[in-house]
């Protein structure tokens, strides 16, 4: 009310008081944006150096990686095992019993199964626990075996198909690894 009555007395009164308005108002209106923002950037701040603590932690454990602990022996005493003196003499003569060297028992070194298309991780694991764990056994084992094994470790495992599988380690354990290859690419495009 005051800028419409003095513009009839004073014009440039008027103008005056009405720039004065408008920088009170828009000083008011820094001040309070300012407080409402500053609140918002010590916040953003904080965060900032906390990313950057955990960035020099993550590059510190990738230059120097922790030591692992050394294995604690562990140590089990046996029982003194009773001594039983006995005389032991080769049976000779027996018709039907032939004498000699025993066989060598064959210890076969554990296969990579997850080259066979449709075996992962956990699944190879689930093979390994059965005793299968060469191209040889998986090969000697039958499909529906491997089903009941899959069905068995429960409904994460009982959508794969092991049909193939034996046929796919018997071309691994015969060394035919391009035509595996070959047939595994195949089966990928049947996806």
């Amino acid at each position: 009310m005051l800028l419409l009555q003095s513009l009839s007395q004073n014009i440039p009164i008027a103008v005056l008081e009405a720039v004065a308005f408008m920088s009170l108002v828009a000083g008011l209106g820094w001040l309070l944006g300012r407080r409402a923002l500053h609140g918002k950037i010590d916040t953003m701040q904080m965060q900032i150096a906390t990313k950057r603590v955990e960035l020099e932690h993550c590059r510190e454990s990738k230059t120097n990686p922790p030591k692992p602990k050394p294995p604690v022996p562990i140590v089990v005493e046996e029982p003194p095992l009773m001594e039983i003196p006995m005389d032991i003499t080769p049976i000779e003569g027996i018709p039907g019993i032939t004498t000699g060297t025993a066989a060598p028992i064959l210890y076969e070194e554990p296969d990579d199964l997850k080259v066979i298309e449709g075996i992962g991780p956990k699944i190879e694991q689930l093979l390994n626990n059965e005793g299968i764990s060469s191209f040889t056994q998986l090969a000697a084992v039958s499909p529906e075996r491997i089903k009941e094994i899959l069905n068995a470790a429960g409904s994460r495992f009982q959508m794969h198909d092991p049909t193939t599988w034996p046929d796919q380690a018997r071309l691994a354990t015969q060394g035919r690894w391009v035509e595996l290859k070959e047939w595994q690419d195949e089966l990928r495009k049947g996806r």
